[in-house]
């Protein structure tokens, strides 16, 4: 896959670790990313001063934090790539957690095409450094798409519904051992999906 060269795209990704960020910001030069990390991230000066020069957005988990979403829209209108891991969390081992509803929002406001990106074998590289022993990376690119709710009332069912179309997409892409809490979704819903 090549990066278009301009205009605004969403990146969604499963999020294990530390791996993926270095992985999109090469893959995806000359472009922008910008991308979001858990506000407790700045307690560290270290971490925070390298978050601040990736220019990531803090975000609060586990409600609707709304100055987060504004700086996510400000990306997009700018013409720039957003990275949004739609768990909200890293998964440990792996496999893919349920997907949270705020990336919705996002993609219906701005409507840029959303592009899925699934890797694994990340998860084993900690303990795969200690025993100095390689790790075998993988990476996958989906279909860009765009959200679309068809004309009707986004509800808190809904805006989960497509949440999980989206956290589907990423699963499509991975084995099987990886699709966690998206195992069942083969083939994956398409609904509120539309291919570009």
């Amino acid at each position: 896959f090549r990066s278009p060269a301009r205009g605004p795209l969403i990146l969604v990704l499963n999020h294990i670790g530390s791996l993926e960020v270095p992985l999109l910001f090469v893959h995806f030069q000359p472009r922008k990313i910008i991308g979001l990390a858990k506000i407790e991230t700045w307690n560290s000066k270290f971490m925070g001063w390298l978050f601040d020069l990736w220019d990531a957005i803090p975000v609060r988990r586990g409600k609707a934090d709304l100055e987060a979403i504004r700086a996510c829209l400000e990306v997009l209108k700018t013409g720039d790539i957003l990275a949004i891991a739609p768990e909200g969390t890293r998964s440990y081992n792996g496999r893919l957690l349920n997907a949270q509803p705020g990336i919705v929002l996002i993609a219906l406001r701005s409507g840029a095409p959303i592009l899925p990106i699934a890797h694994w074998g990340g998860e084993d590289f900690s303990a795969n450094l200690k025993g100095l022993k390689r790790t075998n990376f993988h990476v996958r690119v989906g279909k860009p798409f765009y959200l679309d709710a068809k004309g009707g009332k986004v509800n808190g069912a809904i805006r989960q519904a497509m949440a999980d179309e989206i956290m589907s997409q990423i699963a499509l892409l991975m084995p099987e051992e990886y699709r966690g809490e998206y195992a069942a979704c083969d083939p994956p819903p398409q609904k509120y999906l539309h291919f570009a």
